[in-house]
């Protein structure tokens, strides 16, 4: 947990200067107990903005120095012995912060401290960067950094249930309504700090008891527990963002939790998952200088939100303590392939041939509505220009005639872990259909004859470099693949949340009338991925309800409430269990699989794939375009590995002119998903740096 602050305890003699930074954050406690560690990032090599909040074990005549300066003045003694402050004045690049005490003893840790604009592990910033300070209420900004001065407002919850901004925090509306947090009564005003961070706009909320908030003297109002939103979409950047995902929450402020967000941890700002992990840590790491130690983080968002929450926990672990996915997606990348399928399975059904039962077969979801909707909303971010955001000036813009100007798709924020392709200027293909078979399984139950699946395959073509349609198969470049993997992008598994505690809210979409991305199957790809990689999904819990508001009310709230238990047994676990099986022996017992019926009645009853059940009656999971081909239920294949076409697999027979259209479609054979997939390969290891 992050309350654990990160300690480094290596001797302040030559050996330490020598030692590089491979010591930083795993280095043991000296014998004698004495020790200074990082309280404000689990990476003490990763500290950014210049401070840095330090914890100092019990000691007498104890005296901080940072270099050669002597910064015991920043400390102030704690409840329980130790000292705490916070150390400004950090120099970019290495930075030693030692604690001298009685009876000779000594303790350093040392910290990279890196520009507040960063980047700190992401890599290459983006250029051209617009600016969108103003959207928040910041003032205006310049490319590249766009950075603001900060700006701290105040807001009240009425006893109407509104949000109403507060231009003196003193004062008390006569509408004021009050929260509860721990027992306690208090006036529901709230602090709510705007600012820049890494060039995203950041927001950052608390209740507000009268003072200025203080990493050594905890708020009245605040419950020690941080809750980081993360919001929706996916899109190439190349901007600020006008929004981040909402902060002033009545469900956590209420309870006295604070909430953070930034511009760049909503996916349709920037789809870059390592960007968004970079962003979400720096963020962090200001509040709690700024409020103090946190108790746990709980990450917390929907679609895109879970993804970023899912990729975090996995490539970035600490950041997040547990998360609560919501209508989640396993990464961008594994996503894409249905997203893409869609697209070229409705320019091909346009055509006519297929009833709409026929095309939902081929589709696999519950209803073919869902692959016209990928088509009308995140089809486009597989294209160069597609998905632009109306600030990027069409000047400036990709085109045959202008290549070295903006592209917009997806996958520029994953030029870092991908790199481009010297033949194109774009970013490294990842995207791939070649040997997929789209509707084999509606072939062999019937659903749609040899001639439309063999005039299907044969027709419904692929997408070039730029996302233009050709009538060829979609081909990946192998050496992005690999990328993609090795860096974690199409998430493993394997990494963080092996013993990160998970909480999958699938608010069900699948059959809303006009149709919905938010299909159920994903929750179960992410747990067959994590059985895949761990032996068990014992840490994640899924948990459905209705998108009716009182319903998905009652399971967010029992969720949260669930996370934190859960997370406050693990804080309180002095085991030496490893950490994967303290996260499952600490899950509260009431915690299960289930569903909300209604929003007084919890169903517990295991949520397996294919559904069964109460809760798989009235949420039923169906599939999508690529497991309706043939693949397998962790999706981790992006580009199949083939075999030759054999038409005795079928089942069916198939005319001589339907044989031919096949082996036009499928020249160098079909998918073989009883192997592993082309450039697949383990991820390198958390905290990756590019």
């Amino acid at each position: 947990m992050t309350r654990a602050y990160a300690v480094a305890t290596v001797l302040f003699t030559a050996a330490l200067a020598l030692s590089g930074l491979s010591g930083v954050t795993s280095a043991d406690p000296r014998p004698d107990g004495f020790a200074v560690g990082v309280e404000s990032n689990t990476k003490p090599e990763f500290v950014s903005g210049g401070d840095v909040l330090v914890r100092v074990d019990r000691g007498n005549h104890v005296r901080v120095w940072l270099g050669g300066r002597d910064v015991t003045s920043s400390f102030t003694p704690q409840p329980n012995g130790t000292l705490l402050g916070v150390v400004r004045g950090l120099r970019d690049g290495t930075n030693v912060i030692t604690a001298t005490a009685d009876r000779g003893r000594h303790a350093s840790v040392r910290v990279v401290n890196h520009p507040r604009s960063g980047p700190v592990f992401s890599g290459r910033q983006q250029v051209p960067f617009y600016c969108q300070t103003e959207a928040h209420g910041l003032a205006p900004a310049s490319q590249p950094l766009c950075e603001a001065p900060t700006v701290v407002r105040y807001a009240y919850k009425s006893t109407s249930g509104q949000f109403v901004p507060l231009a003196d925090p003193a004062t008390r509306p006569a509408d004021l309504a009050t929260a509860t947090v721990e027992g306690v009564t208090v006036p529901y005003v709230v602090r709510v700090e705007v600012g820049v961070i890494d060039r995203a706009v950041y927001q950052m909320a608390a209740l507000y008891d009268g003072a200025d908030p203080s990493p050594v003297k905890p708020e009245t109002g605040w419950n020690g527990r941080l809750v980081y939103n993360f919001g929706g979409g996916c899109n190439g950047g190349y901007r600020q963002g006008g929004s981040t995902a909402p902060v002033l929450e009545d469900l956590f402020l209420s309870q006295g939790y604070a909430v953070a967000s930034s511009s760049l941890n909503v996916l349709d700002n920037n789809c870059g998952t390592v960007i968004s992990a970079e962003a979400a840590m720096m963020v962090k790491e200001h509040f709690l200088e700024t409020y103090g130690p946190a108790r746990h983080t709980i990450g917390w968002g929907g679609s895109g939100g879970a993804i970023q929450q899912y990729d975090i926990a996995d490539a970035y672990p600490g950041i997040l303590d547990g998360i609560v996915p919501g209508i989640s997606f396993p990464d961008p990348l594994t996503t894409m392939s249905p997203v893409t399928d869609c697209g070229l399975l409705n320019a091909y059904f346009a055509r006519g041939g297929f009833t709409p039962e026929q095309q939902r077969a081929v589709s696999g979801y519950n209803t073919y509505d869902t692959c016209t909707s990928w088509g009308l909303t995140f089809f486009n971010r597989a294209t160069a220009t597609g998905s632009c955001d109306p600030i990027i000036p069409v000047e400036t813009r990709w085109s045959p005639t202008n290549p070295s100007g903006v592209r917009c798709s997806a996958a520029e924020q994953w030029v870092n872990q991908l790199g481009r392709d010297p033949r194109t200027g774009f970013v490294r293909a990842v995207l791939d259909n070649v040997g997929v078979q789209y509707g084999l399984a509606a072939l062999r139950s019937g659903q749609i004859t040899p001639a439309q699946f063999a005039a299907m395959n044969a027709g419904v073509g692929g997408l070039d470099y730029a996302g233009r349609p050709i009538p060829t198969r979609t081909t990946a470049d192998p050496r992005g693949l690999a990328a993609a993997y090795s860096s974690d992008l199409i998430n493993s598994a394997s990494e963080g949340l092996r013993y990160t505690p998970i909480i999958d809210q699938r608010t069900y979409l699948d059959l809303v009338p006009v149709g919905d991305i938010h299909t159920a199957e994903m929750s179960f790809i992410m747990r067959a991925r994590l059985r895949a990689a761990n032996g068990t999904a014992a840490n994640q819990v899924i948990i459905a309800s209705s998108v009716d508001p009182a319903p998905a009310a009652a399971a967010a709230a029992y969720q949260l409430d669930a996370m934190d238990r859960w997370l406050s047994a693990i804080d309180d676990d002095a085991s030496h269990r490893d950490p994967a099986a303290k996260v499952i022996a600490n899950k509260p017992r009431d915690l299960a699989d289930g569903c909300y019926v209604s929003p007084t009645e919890r169903v517990t009853e295991p949520m397996i794939y294919p559904s069964s059940g109460r809760c798989g009656a009235l949420f039923p999971a169906a599939a999508n375009p690529r497991l309706v081909a043939g693949a397998n239920l962790p999706m981790t294949t992006i580009k199949c590995r083939l075999k030759p076409l054999n038409f005795h697999d079928y089942g069916v027979t198939f005319t001589a002119e339907e044989k031919a259209q096949l082996r036009q479609a499928f020249p160098t054979g079909v998918c073989d998903y009883t192997r592993r997939g082309v450039s697949e390969q383990p991820a390198r290891g958390p905290w990756q740096t590019f």
